[in-house]
């Protein structure tokens, strides 16, 4: 149904990072309301505020005449709506061996129950073949898969500014929700696909593993450098002049994690099934190795106090899940070291760990301080900290 002005009714189911962004971006030229059961959540969307912490967006929101709200109703959010965005969390299931994808289907079975009619776009990373299996069940072609490729805390201005748009279906429809997607964004020739979700599903993955394998490969690298007292940095910057290898994603680190590397990389490989594969597993077992020789390079050092300089996945964001340094944690602190973190904003209370406030406080007490990437605030106490953060990019 298209409305008189023009503008279509979006629901964005989920307000994380893919669904606060998408929200913000649609709502600029429609009418955008976003479901969720956290209350503190709406509330927040409803004073203009945003959930994430994403700078673009907090500047939108504060700046943009923009038609936005949320809402716990279902009815409210899913009656009338032309297009339904999913965008709630998958999380990989250790005991499955799979995507636990109960949130995508729940939303999507509410959302039939409603609305037969509108489009309903899957932005939740799910398994390969996932989208066919619910149009099957649902006996509907009204379900599509279309990937999101955003990063943690510059999730609007990867949307703004896409590096492609793919739409896992060719029907009217799904060109229209395409439309709107270039509608909202500022940059000019995006590349396009049309193509079928599973495909689309299989993008995402592959894309989000080969991430994770370059991570992995100058990961090694520097691993290598370490065990052989080389220079990681003129190693690297070596091997990245070759044109085809290039010098972007190359920051050695603690590891590959947050929201989307670690779980993707395993969704991948269990999707091979019987499908012949070495190298998709090595990049799995490549992150476990690569924690297990940084906490043992630490452990080597035998300080009294190890001091951990944040929890977040990376700078700029407020993303604590997977991130590679609690990994490194929980290695020294099965060894019986102590630990404190230093952890300013977030709320962290149950992590189990001393959590230190104060930032001078932090650096007296600590023998060493562990960081995964370098901060200004530490070159005073540059002598006492361990990081890999060769380049200081992200």
């Amino acid at each position: 149904m298209i409305r008189k002005s023009h503008k279509r009714k979006i629901t964005v189911v989920g307000s994380g990072y893919v669904g606060m962004s998408l929200a913000v971006l649609l709502s600029q030229h429609n009418d955008v309301i976003i479901l969720d059961i956290d209350e503190s959540r709406i509330d927040k969307i409803n004073k203009k505020e945003s959930t994430i912490f994403d700078k673009d967006i907090q500047n939108f929101l504060a700046t943009k005449d923009l038609s936005l709200s949320s809402t716990a109703d279902k009815k409210k959010a899913y009656e009338d709506a032309d297009f339904i965005v999913i965008a709630t969390p998958t999380d990989y299931n250790s005991d499955t061996n799979f995507f636990e994808t109960n949130s995508v289907d729940s939303c999507i079975k509410d959302a039939l129950s409603i609305n037969k009619e509108a489009l309903i776009v899957i932005k939740s990373t799910i398994p390969v073949g996932h989208t066919k299996l619910l149009q099957e069940r649902f006996e509907t072609d009204h379900i599509i898969f279309s990937p999101e490729f955003s990063r943690e805390g510059k999730a609007l201005h990867d949307n703004l500014y896409p590096s492609r748009i793919i739409i896992g279906c060719d029907n009217e429809k799904g060109k229209q929700f395409y439309d709107l997607l270039i509608q909202g964004a500022q940059k000019d020739k995006i590349p396009s696909l049309f193509i079928s979700s599973t495909e689309a599903e299989a993008i995402k993955l592959f894309s989000n593993s080969y991430l994770a394998m370059r991570i992995a490969f100058f990961n090694e690298l520097d691993s290598f450098a370490l065990a052989n007292k080389l220079n990681t940095k003129n190693i690297i910057n070596g091997v990245s002049l070759d044109k085809r290898i290039g010098d972007t994603y190359n920051n050695p680190s603690f590891g590959y994690g947050g929201y989307c590397l670690p779980k993707d990389t395993k969704q991948l490989l269990a999707n091979y099934n019987d499908v012949p594969q070495k190298l998709i597993n090595a990049i799995v077992e490549s992150n476990i190795t690569r924690k297990n020789f940084i906490a043992n390079e630490i452990i080597n050092k035998n300080p009294n106090t190890v001091g951990i300089y944040r929890l977040q996945m990376k700078k700029d964001s407020d993303n604590l899940r997977s991130s590679s340094i609690q990994g490194i944690i929980k290695r020294i602190v099965n060894k019986g070291f102590e630990i404190i973190v230093y952890e300013p904003e977030l709320d962290i209370s149950d992590f189990g760990y001393k959590v230190i406030t104060d930032l001078k406080e932090f650096k007296i007490i600590s023998d060493i301080i562990i960081t995964n990437r370098m901060d200004d605030c530490l070159e005073d106490v540059i002598e006492k900290c361990y990081t890999r953060d060769i380049f200081g990019t992200n």
